[in-house]
């Protein structure tokens, strides 16, 4: 499964931007509205066929202001912890700085690949001021250009290289494959815990194909599936709790490696920026979603009011993606704990739904008619067919029009919600694309 980079080092040394030229994200820079900010920090790439992630922990850090060595020291770390390789990025026009000198003193001790980046290397002039960094006892400086690109596709190029060849997978494809996820105290443990029960005999550990992932194979009330658990809830990882990218980043693996997350909620606490945060990345990887409103058994007004004023809330910060299913339960007495895998199953299966191209048709072109697309500078947008594409991840779908260009996200929201209304894929992210026919 997917190989994780990080990129670290101090401060306006280049980490965004070279993440954005990475991962080809421009919305960093560009768009800084409420929202976009969450999914900054991590991001997918592909380069001669690997497929791998990259998490930029420079994003983390809120008041730039104020960068104490101790955040850096902790972003540091965790990286160490997380990461495949690690880029770190010093600036070729600083040279070595006090921080650069302590980062690498953290750096050193890593058995892991590090990748030295000689960052803003603009100008051949400025080449000459990079083997300075070999100083910082990692080996030879990458010089790049994050800005202009300079220099990256080699970067690339080592980067893969340095990837550990994966053992092959040990586990039966066409068992479910389901995560816990959440912050940390959400109780991810407590319902890890539930579902084992005491009765570990019935429990077989597949250890970890990856390295940090271990797939536990369930056989119990009807119900058989993997439960990935990366080791961060079984051992509590050095890193403190209390940082608001160490869930993020110790939830990457898992939700990569599953088919459905279950994303825990702190009945008590509401939903907060971090649930955001991991919400936004189950996303990026189109994965099943259930969510679990946990200690429930601690909230004392249990009203229908109450629970549908709580589910609404939920629906509205995960919006636009609204269809997946909310349980209220505990963990801790055990309350719903079948139906969170009742509505897990539920959710895989609605992941490989198949609908007939007939059955489509039938049903959505005299949608289509009625609510045509709006049109654009005067010219009239026709949908004529619409099929499911075989063999994808999640449901996904192509309208053939004759202006395809012209039918904006809006539209395609409401084709999404029509189909949702009509069919059951209720926790699963569907894709829709509209083709020239």
């Amino acid at each position: 499964m997917g190989n994780l980079v990080a990129i670290v080092g101090s401060p306006n040394v280049g980490k965004s931007t070279l993440f954005n030229r990475l991962t080809k994200s421009r919305q960093a820079i560009v768009n800084d509205e409420a929202g976009t900010t969450r999914d900054r920090q991590y991001g997918k790439t592909e380069w001669q066929g690997h497929e791998f992630s990259v998490v930029d922990t420079g994003g983390w850090v809120v008041n730039s202001d104020d960068i104490f060595e101790e955040e850096i020291r902790k972003q540091v770390l965790l990286a160490v912890d997380e990461a495949d390789v690690i880029l770190f990025v010093a600036d070729v026009t600083n040279g070595i700085t006090d921080l650069d000198a302590q980062v690498a003193t953290i750096l050193r001790r890593t058995s892991k690949p590090v990748l030295v980046v000689a960052n803003k290397t603009d100008n051949h002039e400025l080449q000459y001021n990079a083997p300075e960094f070999y100083a910082l006892g990692l080996g030879e400086p990458y010089c790049i250009s994050a800005m202009t690109g300079s220099g990256t596709g080699d970067l690339l190029d080592i980067i893969v290289s340095k990837f550990k060849k994966e053992s092959s997978e040990l586990f039966d494809e066409d068992i479910p494959r389901f995560a816990v996820v959440g912050r940390p105290n959400a109780g991810k443990s407590s319902l890890v815990n539930a579902f084992i029960g005491e009765e570990r005999n019935i429990v077989t550990e597949i250890a970890g194909t990856t390295r940090d992932s271990i797939y536990t194979r369930y056989n119990k009330f009807g119900f058989d599936f993997y439960l990935v658990d990366t080791a961060g809830i079984r051992k509590k990882g050095k890193v403190s709790e209390d940082l608001e990218y160490y869930s993020v980043i110790r939830s990457i693996r898992t939700i990569e490696n599953s088919d459905v997350c279950i994303l825990m909620v702190d009945a008590t606490r509401g939903i907060e920026s971090q649930d955001l945060n991991i919400f936004s990345l189950i996303r990026k990887n189109s994965k099943g979603l259930v969510v679990v409103v946990n200690k429930w058994d601690l909230v004392q007004d249990k009203t229908n009011k109450v629970i549908k004023e709580f589910e609404h809330a939920i629906r509205t910060r995960f919006a636009p993606f609204v269809d997946f299913p909310v349980v209220f339960a505990s963990a801790l007495t055990k309350q719903r704990i079948l139906k969170v895998l009742e509505e897990a199953g539920k959710v895989y299966k609605n992941r490989t739904v198949k609908i007939p191209t007939a059955k489509l048709n039938e049903e959505m072109l005299p949608l289509i008619e009625a609510y045509p697309p709006p049109s654009n500078k005067g010219k009239y947008i026709k949908i004529k067919y619409v099929t499911q594409l075989p063999n994808t991840q999640i449901p996904s779908f192509v309208f053939f029009a004759n202006l395809p260009q012209y039918v904006k996200e809006p539209y395609k929201r409401f084709l999404e919600n029509k189909m949702r209304e009509k069919w059951n894929m209720t926790g699963t992210p569907i894709n829709i694309y509209i083709r020239q026919k």
